[in-house]
């Protein structure tokens, strides 16, 4: 099996980068931005991209995102389908792994997960852990007053083309929770798990199908909600398909302005609720560039 953990970066190699590009039986692809230092990564081991590389073999894909954007990733991802790669690993540069990441993957495999059924039709994953206080990044915020409302269903069997690992220290939440908790957390989930309906899931600790990859792709200009709504998007298209697993890694968050991290999700604010309500029409919730980044993208893996 060909497992390919991709991320882009604008800092020199972190802890938890060095610590991916010595996984066993793993390959490190780093999407380079216009800041990278981009000799630091000569002496990692892993497949760099500097811009000029990354215009060469993808100059429409390359356009089409633009630069000093995370959404630069999406090169990775089709760089690591032209790879073979069966599992895909996207990751953050601040999540430090811990010595189990990587060894009890579930994609491609028929599991069995404890089953969550939320009383609305939102599964927010944090609700049934015990950091259930706040809620994940993207969870719609009218949903929020009954985010755990959830029962459980008992055991059941899932085919995971998705298995979305928790992060201890400083959770994906939305900057609406981490202004008003600010917590750091440990998690005691302990084993896979899943809702009855589809939830959120990010892209800084998931491991994708390979196969898949081209229905997974990071939204650009669209503020945070870029791997939000690709989650809704893709569960749309694969229905009971994502798992959740107990946290891999350890976040150290990068230093981040709180308030400008919620005036990047105003959008989903106003939108992720009527976008996850009308998922077969969800391009009528995207601007015009981000319509044809899809396209350019989706040629991509033709």
């Amino acid at each position: 099996m060909k497992k390919i953990i991709v991320t882009t970066t604008i800092n020199p190699p972190t802890e938890a980068l060095i610590k991916y590009s010595k996984k066993e039986n793993w390959s490190l692809i780093v999407i380079g931005d216009l800041k990278t230092p981009h000799d630091a990564y000569k002496k990692v081991d892993c497949i760099y991209f500097s811009p000029e590389e990354q215009e060469k073999k993808y100059p429409e894909l390359s356009e089409v995102i633009g630069w000093k954007t995370i959404q630069r990733r999406n090169i990775g991802f089709v760089e690591a389908y032209n790879m073979g790669a069966d599992v895909i690993a996207t990751v953050d540069d601040d999540n430090i792994p811990y010595e189990e990441w990587g060894k009890n993957v579930l994609v491609g495999q028929k599991v069995t997960v404890d089953l969550y059924e939320p009383e609305y039709h939102i599964f927010d994953p944090l609700s049934v852990t015990n950091v259930n206080e706040v809620w994940h990044r993207g969870y719609p915020i009218e949903n929020v007053p009954y985010r755990n409302r959830v029962q459980y269903k008992g055991k059941t069997e899932r085919e995971v083309l998705v298995q979305a690992d928790l992060w201890d220290g400083d959770p994906d939440i939305d900057a609406i929770a981490r202004l008003s908790v600010r917590p750091i957390v440990k998690f005691d989930v302990q084993g896979p798990y899943a809702g009855t309906k589809m939830g959120a899931f990010n892209s800084q600790n998931t491991f994708i199908s390979g196969k898949y990859i081209r229905d997974y792709l990071l939204f650009p200009f669209i503020g945070r909600m870029d791997d939000i709504w690709a989650s809704y998007y893709f569960q749309h298209l694969y229905p009971d398909s994502v798992v959740y697993n107990k946290a891999s890694v350890y976040q150290e968050r990068n230093a981040q302005d709180l308030v400008k991290n919620l005036e990047n999700e105003v959008i989903g604010y106003r939108n992720t609720l009527n976008f996850v309500n009308d998922l077969d029409n969800f391009e009528n919730y995207l601007p015009d560039q981000t319509k044809k980044f899809i396209e350019v993208y989706k040629k991509q893996f033709n």
